[in-house]
């Protein structure tokens, strides 16, 4: 993938594991590479009075076999990403219900006319 790119983000996590992506989500092919005329290519620059440090990523993983020629590498990984896209609201819904249960199931332990003394 293009470093250089203002929307290409790296991010690594503690156990090891490393995201490679474009914020636009216009690289089917990522963590690999990025379309070869791709319309939203803007080289990073740096503004006056920011100070940047160093990108250093680990290195990109090995590209499968057939990457660039076969499509359905690219259908693998949409399909993946409809997947967890399909999870998510469900997943945030229960998230939401337990934040709720733990703020009501509070008042009920707090004597009415006690609060702040």
């Amino acid at each position: 993938m293009r470093q250089d790119c203002k929307f290409f983000e790296s991010r690594t996590y503690p156990n090891g594991e490393t995201v490679r992506k474009c914020d636009l989500d216009l690289a089917p092919e990522a963590p690999w590479r990025c379309p070869s005329d791709c319309r939203s290519f803007q080289r990073r620059m740096a503004d006056v009075n920011w100070s940047h440090g160093t990108l250093v990523t680990p290195p990109t993983p090995a590209e499968p076999a057939g990457l660039g020629e076969d499509s359905s590498i690219a259908e693998l990984l949409d399909a993946a990403e409809d997947i967890v896209n399909e999870a998510a609201p469900s997943v945030m819904a229960d998230l939401d219900a337990q934040q709720r249960n733990r703020r009501s199931g509070w008042r009920r332990f707090i004597p009415f006319g006690r609060r702040g003394t």
